[in-house]
């Protein structure tokens, strides 16, 4: 048994080699407490290392043809699903998720990232007009950046950090990525297969570490035009203010307080496991996570009965549980904040409906330290509380009633984010109505996290800027070009 208590040494990897690190941070088992595992935590100079690697190895990576650079995408989402298992065993691990989220969800996706940018590739195609007049032809050519600087978050560690490497490396960059410091183990991972899939040194470069330290350093470097980062909104004011004296490309993405909207005519069959799922889906951590419902008023009881029920199923348990619908929370800072909400909300003279304070959460005696909180359900909520103004990031759900249409778009409007909505009805013509009123990004009707991959992801307000998917990827990892030839 001892051999599998040694911790785990990570280390960066830059210019296609391992290096090692001169200090470390502790990373825990979400579902023990326990350290488990040893983070680098990189400085200025591993870096400055990044840095001249990326941009040594950017003429070689951008003169290469779309269809070169295709096939290396798709070398490494070969490696990568033929090591499914144990990229999902080791993400589970890390993240709290269960193994069954990170076998369906987490690492086919990844896989899914590699494919899709490496097809998309092929597809995009250039402008071009004619002025007889004047003897002239105009068209538009498309050229990589340069050093792309990518920051990712601890919710869905590969999923979002391939989501961001697999456009930026298809469109010609070179890229610097910096995981969270809480799940780097599938990030490590995965460099392993990067210079097995073909992929020449220092196109790839992952630096590890906390974010004052080496996310600042990667986002104030002169010589990173690009970044890309997925996380809360405080960082990325950080990011952009550092980010300002460069002119710096910024896509943001910054979580949100999304609404599920369920009105009286919504089939309930399908409405409340769905919503459910889009509650407490990787213990409420997904930015997509519904949290708020507004229920109309005449079916409100009866969605409510139904709701507390489903969430009452949901079981609570060990990440390898089979059985288990949701695992640990990420850490023991984010569990005490998390909770802090429910202590908020009863202060307020809500009442908690099921759930932490309420229901009895039963684990194994080696996970008693663990992160573990049962899904939470809050009522009788006014909507200018806390809970429902900010982004919780977590297994509590506030569900309200409503009268009108007019008023619960209102309602739905009233906070600073604008990600994601879901929209419960069979009345087409209310759908498409409400779906347009919504300050959201993303708007589902009748279901939820059904995603297109082609198409637009993003929000608006202080969701974030700009958009994810394979056009604006691609018009985000490259700058556009107009050249004219008088003939």
């Amino acid at each position: 048994m001892a051999a599998t208590k040694a911790l785990l040494m990570l280390e960066n990897f830059i210019d296609g080699k391992f290096l090692p690190c001169s200090s470390y941070i502790d990373s825990y088992d979400p579902s023990t407490g326990e350290v488990y595992c040893r983070v680098p935590n990189s400085g200025k100079d591993e870096i400055e290392a990044a840095v001249k690697a990326a941009r040594e190895a950017f003429p070689g990576w951008s003169s290469r043809s779309p269809q070169e650079r295709s096939r290396v995408l798709n070398q490494v989402a070969d490696l990568l699903e033929q090591s499914l298992e144990e990229f999902a065993q080791a993400e589970s691990k890390d993240q709290g998720k269960t193994l069954a989220l990170a076998r369906t969800m987490d690492i086919p996706r990844s896989v899914q990232n590699f494919r899709f940018f490496a097809s998309s590739i092929l597809h995009h195609t250039s402008e071009c007009t004619q002025m007889d007049h004047l003897g002239c032809m105009h068209y538009t050519v498309r050229t990589p950046v340069g050093v792309a600087g990518l920051i990712s978050p601890w919710n869905l560690p590969l999923y979002l950090l391939t989501w961001k490497i697999a456009p930026a490396m298809a469109a010609g960059n070179t890229v610097i990525a910096k995981p969270s410091e809480l799940t780097s183990v599938t990030a490590w991972m995965l460099c392993k297969l990067l210079n097995k899939a073909g992929v020449p040194p220092g196109v790839v470069n992952i630096v590890f570490g906390a974010g004052p330290r080496v996310g600042e350093a990667l986002v104030s470097h002169p010589e990173v035009p690009l970044i890309s980062f997925t996380g809360s909104q405080p960082t990325a004011e950080r990011i952009t203010q550092l980010s300002a004296p460069y002119c710096k490309k910024l896509s943001l993405e910054l979580g949100g307080k999304n609404p599920a909207i369920v009105f009286e005519d919504a089939n309930l069959d399908e409405c409340v496991p769905a919503t459910v799922r889009s509650s407490f889906a990787n213990q409420g951590e997904i930015c997509l996570c519904t949290s708020r419902i507004f229920v109309q008023k005449s079916i409100y009881s009866e969605f409510l009965k139904r709701f507390v029920e489903a969430t009452r199923e949901w079981k609570v348990g060990i990440p390898s549980d089979p059985l288990a619908s949701m695992g640990a929370l990420i850490s023991k800072a984010h569990l005490e904040k998390v909770r802090s909400y429910v202590k908020k909300a009863l202060a307020e003279g809500a009442q908690i409906r099921c759930g932490e304070g309420v229901d009895k959460l039963s684990l194994p005696a080696r996970n008693q330290a663990g992160y573990f909180m049962l899904p939470t359900v809050i009522t009788d909520i006014k909507d200018e509380s806390c809970c429902m103004t900010e982004e919780i990031f977590g297994p509590v759900m506030c569900v309200v009633p409503f009268d009108s249409e007019e008023e619960v778009i209102e309602r739905a409007n009233s906070v600073k984010y604008g990600l994601a909505a879901t929209v419960w009805s069979g009345n087409v013509g209310r759908v498409h109505r409400v779906a347009k009123k919504l300050q959201a990004g993303l708007v589902w009707t009748n279901c939820w996290l059904i995603r297109e991959l082609n198409l637009p992801f993003g929000g608006m307000k202080s969701s974030g800027i700009g958009r994810e998917g394979a056009k604006d990827s691609y018009d985000f990892f490259t700058e556009i070009k107009t050249i004219t030839i008088k003939h």
